[in-house]
């Protein structure tokens, strides 16, 4: 009889071993405790789990195979970077300063490959066609004019050293890399290239972070003139009942809103709602954020971190006939020249009993905080950045972003700049 258990028991105990363990190392001096792990689909980055410091150093055990971009965030002090994983350990030591982050080693073989890969990347983009073009004034055989080709020549290099039976996914990302993307590619890619690699690549597009600019790389390609038959298309050859087709989808809807194409993203947001499958996570948390934003739809709740100028603990909390959400930044161009114009009509807003609620995408607290000083409404932040809670709430893709709420935190109407906040309110 003991055979018959030991062998699941086995089998048990096998499962919960990790597929591969991330390892990250700080200084004593780094004060933050809590790490959080991500992993990423299409250009969402997903959370994995959160893990505590122990004796400055973080373990996060990864149960399954997984190849492809994964970050760290730390969010006591708003540090972020990035890594790859190639279903390997991966050992990480930080080098850090006033708790934040100045330099990273990789330890490992595959993020030290990928990392020099980066760097030399950079380098032929920025570099190579200067030194090409200096090239022609150096005769070969001279001492100069050799370094010259030698250099030119490692910078020219490709995926070609690139083992790809031990680094599947840096050749994965840098051979598709340079086809697709790259400033200087040796050809030109049409759109059924494009929606060929897309339906037949395997599951590294979704982990890559190429999948978005590949994306706006097809709606550009040929100078395209008719965006909808493009993206027809394309769906139909992936079909959206898929998850490759889903995750496409979301990620076209999420393009569509940063660009502005309101009549595409209505469109494709539209299909998505219709579908009549099984809808994947992805899909979901997009229909989710955008529903949360749709005009008539109750503005979700936010607690304050540390609101100035009221006593309110929430946006609920604040009481006013109408309501002006902002979702801005200090370092904004934009937001720079759009307030103060909306500041010289602040005291007539007040005056009607309309609130002004500025949300900060900011991570620098001096500069949020100087910036503030000037603006009398509510003002809160969590000092995140685009790693702030209320960006997938509330489908922030750009600054700023103005939503003006009833009193009952309905929305009544989506603003695209001051001049419409104004008007609406007849106070141009």
């Amino acid at each position: 009889m003991k055979k018959i258990f030991i062998i699941p028991a086995l089998l048990a105990a096998f499962s919960l071993q990790a597929q591969f363990t991330v390892t990250i190392q700080a200084p004593a001096d780094f004060k933050d405790q809590d790490a959080i792990l991500y992993t990423l689909n299409g250009s969402k980055d997903i959370i994995f789990t959160k893990e505590q410091s122990k004796n400055n150093t973080w373990t996060f055990r990864y149960p399954k195979n997984y190849m492809g971009m994964m970050k760290v965030y730390f969010p006591g002090s708003n540090n972020t970077f990035n890594f790859i994983s190639e279903n390997k350990d991966v050992t990480v030591k930080l080098e850090t300063q006033g708790n934040k982050v100045k330099d990273i080693k990789y330890l490992d073989e595959a993020n030290d490959v990928m990392s020099k890969l980066q760097e030399g990347s950079q380098k032929k983009e920025m570099i190579l066609p200067a030194l090409t073009q200096i090239k022609e004034y150096y005769k070969d055989n001279t001492d100069f004019g050799k370094a010259l080709k030698t250099e030119i020549s490692r910078l020219s290099g490709g995926t070609e050293g690139i083992d790809q039976s031990q680094h599947p996914f840096i050749y994965y990302y840098n051979s598709n890399y340079s086809k697709f993307l790259s400033n200087n590619p040796a050809k030109k890619v049409s759109q059924d290239e494009i929606i060929n690699f897309i339906d037949k690549s395997n599951d590294m597009l979704e982990t890559s972070s190429l999948l978005r600019p590949i994306l706006v790389a097809y709606l550009n390609t040929g100078g395209n003139t008719n965006v909808g038959t493009s993206v027809d298309k394309l769906l139909d050859t992936l079909k959206v009942e898929t998850p490759r087709g889903q995750t496409v989808l979301s990620e076209l809807i999420d393009i569509f809103d940063v660009y502005d194409m309101q009549e595409f993203k209505n469109k494709y947001l539209s299909l998505a709602k219709n579908l009549k499958c099984t809808i994947t996570d992805r899909l979901a948390s997009t229909l989710k954020s955008n529903a949360n934003v749709e005009i008539g739809a109750a503005f979700p709740d936010y607690k304050f971190q540390s609101p100035l100028n009221t006593n309110a603990k929430s946006l609920y909390d604040v009481k006013a006939d109408k309501k002006i959400i902002i979702f801005w930044s200090s370092t904004c161009s934009h937001c720079e020249e759009e307030l103060p114009k909306l500041l010289t009509k602040y005291n007539d807003l007040k005056a009607r009993n309309i609130q002004v609620v500025g949300l900060s995408m900011d991570v620098d607290r001096d500069s949020y905080a100087k910036k503030i000083t000037a603006f009398p409404w509510i003002n809160d932040s969590e000092l995140k950045g685009w790693n702030s809670s209320y960006v997938d709430t509330y489908n922030v893709h750009a600054t700023p972003t103005y939503f003006i709420l009833d009193a009952n935190n309905k929305i009544i109407n989506k603003p695209e700049h001051v001049a419409d906040v104004l008007e609406y309110f007849k106070l141009k």
